[in-house]
């Protein structure tokens, strides 16, 4: 079963309203075993694809996960792409920026770790967070030593700055996959619950994490403001539905599996003086 996910994508231009957008769908799955099928059957075909992607060194393919606390952007991440492999797919992940990172414009920090051709990059959290978290606490800029007081204009250079380095990579051979796990505001608070009540899942949560709670409707509106300014054609968002951890795998992986089949890959073909030269060296291996 393919799972048609243009519900799920932010159409370039489009006014979004994240309260009208739902957190849960009905399941693509029927009971677990099923939802492990497909996601195997998922997880297989991405590892064709990229093994495709890796040796006809033609493209890259850039997959950005935003969202709130508890969302579940490492569960999508490790799921969706553990048949991936690792030599393929370069994973990083995003926290507060260092202080030599504050020495450098707000891009800098992730583009040294953009994928190169036939590679798999995986930002968790990226540059985003300047339009996101920054937005929600602006008091933040006054430590990135910018070259002029910041004015309410300042987001929409950013997005303009965003906007021209995701179609510069898509000229170049990057795909730009974004995806945004949407959840609702219930289904953290019962998430942050089975943090505390559970031991072994107590170091994902912390004091942080509720205090950024108090900021909700806020960071609704920052990613609202930031969907609708920076989705493309060439960069597309997706807005996830993720109450249901299970779907939102398989909804990540069909989009990612999408990405990769419209690029329409094929293995190299040796040149006639390389096929000669194989039939050499098989003539060797058999006798």
């Amino acid at each position: 079963m393919k799972i048609d996910t243009g519900a799920f994508i932010v159409v370039e231009g489009e006014r979004v309203d994240l309260a009208k957008r739902p957190t849960r769908v009905q399941p693509f799955y029927r009971s677990r075993e099923h939802y492990q099928e497909l996601l195997h059957e998922h997880v297989a075909r991405l590892s064709a694809q990229q093994q495709l992607l890796y040796a006809s060194n033609r493209h890259a393919v850039l997959l950005i996960f935003q969202a709130m606390d508890a969302a579940g952007k490492d569960g999508v991440i490790r799921h969706v792409m553990s048949g991936v492999n690792p030599q393929g797919c370069q994973v990083y992940s995003y926290k507060h920026p260092s202080p030599v990172e504050l020495q450098h414009d707000f891009l800098w920090r992730t583009a040294r770790d953009l994928p190169e051709r036939g590679r798999i990059g995986i930002f968790n959290r990226s540059y985003y967070e300047e339009v996101l978290i920054v937005r929600v606490h602006p008091e933040i800029l006054q430590g990135e030593g910018l070259a002029r007081k910041p004015g309410a204009g300042i987001w929409r250079e950013r997005y303009r700055s965003i906007n021209g380095l995701e179609r510069h990579l898509h000229e170049n051979g990057t795909r730009v996959v974004k995806f945004f796990l949407h959840l609702s505001k219930e289904e953290q608070r019962k998430r942050f619950l089975e943090r505390i009540d559970h031991p072994e899942k107590n170091w994902k949560f912390s004091q942080a994490d509720l205090a950024e709670r108090k900021f909700w409707k806020q960071y609704m509106s920052a990613y609202a403001h930031c969907l609708e300014a920076t989705s493309a054609g060439h960069a597309p968002w997706y807005v996830v539905p993720a109450d249901d951890k299970e779907n939102a795998r398989l909804i990540v992986s069909q989009i990612v599996l999408d990405t990769l089949e419209q690029l329409k890959m094929r293995y190299p073909v040796p040149s006639a003086a390389r096929r000669r030269e194989l039939q050499a060296i098989r003539a060797q291996l058999v006798k």
